[in-house]
């Protein structure tokens, strides 16, 4: 499963103007407005970045232990339109939603930059990867020379990709780029669609462990750490965190008690996950979704002091990367994040 799209990157910026412009007839506007029905409470939209998964759950979790109510809050979890996540909260349309440091560079690059900030690391790692058929010699990044890659056709994806194999001492010329239309990474593999696919671990790798695929994986960051940056973030919406700052921490306060939660009870916070999907993406899925949410609530805070925490030299080192490799025009050192919203 692929959690962030490149490709809508893209579509987000050059669809900005034309949503912003329709901002004031949007429903959440950007300030959270009260909720009919349910008195006292203050309404949230949520807008995710792919069908629900483990990446969520404290979300999920948060709703349904009453920690949004307890705040005070009505929270309404929605999925992205076709331009993105992004571009929504960046409208008002939701007050927060699910991206990444990777895809919000083209909307923090723009000549009109979207109105986002992110607040939150979802995990505190890039978990993401390659992952190949066991013993075909792609076991490191090198290892794709005369090999099949299935790609999103991004930028940034590819740099990242001609970089850790050129560090390895390969020729990227050398790798034969397809398409990449997959949703299920370890069936590709099993029929020779492909012979490597970019994936993130917990969703992709556990779901290649629990079909007893045997299977060679690596990690960018353990490649080089400038690709440590942070997959998936919580943003927020600017106005919004200015006029409703109060509202704002009370909204991430609860969702870091989600995590919490889902940290020590991975098994309870995924039944609360499935049980809040309405999509129906999860269905059947189940095995799936208890041995991913194992695997990924103990990457929930990881390393790290508390759930959520951006580390300032991490964020900047990867954006400084992609500035010096002429992948963003402006220096994106320094902005496109806060921790102030964070539990105290």
């Amino acid at each position: 499963m692929r959690k962030n799209n490149w490709k809508k990157a893209v579509s987000v910026v050059l669809g900005t103007s034309l949503l912003l412009g329709l901002t004031a007839c949007g429903s959440a506007g950007n300030e959270a407005s009260s909720t009919e029905g349910k008195k006292d409470l203050t309404k949230i939209t949520f807008c995710l970045d792919w069908t629900p998964n483990t990446n969520h759950t404290g979300i999920y979790a948060a709703e349904a232990l009453g920690y949004y109510e307890d705040a005070g809050l009505d929270v309404e979890i929605v999925q992205p339109p076709e331009n993105g996540a992004a571009t929504m909260c960046a409208s008002g349309q939701a007050q927060f939603a699910i991206e990444a440091q990777d895809t919000m560079a083209a909307a923090l690059d723009s000549d009109e930059p979207l109105g986002i900030t992110a607040v939150a690391a979802v995990l505190q790692h890039n978990t993401s990867g390659i992952i190949s058929r066991a013993g075909e010699g792609i076991d490191s990044p090198k290892g794709l020379e005369g090999k099949t890659y299935s790609t999103w056709e991004s930028p940034i994806e590819l740099a990242t990709l001609k970089t850790v194999v050129e560090e390895d001492g390969g020729d990227f010329s050398k790798v034969t780029l397809i398409p990449n239309d997959i949703t299920d990474e370890p069936a590709a593999l099993e029929a020779h669609q492909t012979d490597a696919i970019w994936i993130f671990y917990g969703w992709g790798g556990v779901n290649a462990e629990i079909r007893g695929m045997d299977f060679d994986y690596w990690n960018f960051r353990d490649i080089n750490p400038v690709f440590d940056y942070y997959t998936p973030v919580i943003i927020a919406n600017n106005d919004f965190l200015k006029e409703s700052p109060d509202t704002a921490k009370a909204f991430m306060e609860a969702t870091a008690k989600g995590y919490e939660y889902a940290v020590e009870n991975p098994k309870e916070a995924a039944d609360m996950l499935m049980e809040g999907d309405n999509t129906g993406s999860l269905s059947g899925s189940q095995d799936l979704v208890y041995a991913s949410q194992d695997w990924i609530s103990k990457q929930y805070v990881a390393d790290a002091d508390a759930w959520g925490v951006i580390d300032q030299g991490r964020w900047d080192a990867f954006y400084t990367w992609l500035y010096e490799n002429k992948l963003t025009d402006k220096d994106l050192t320094g902005i496109g994040y806060s921790n102030d919203y964070l539990p105290q």
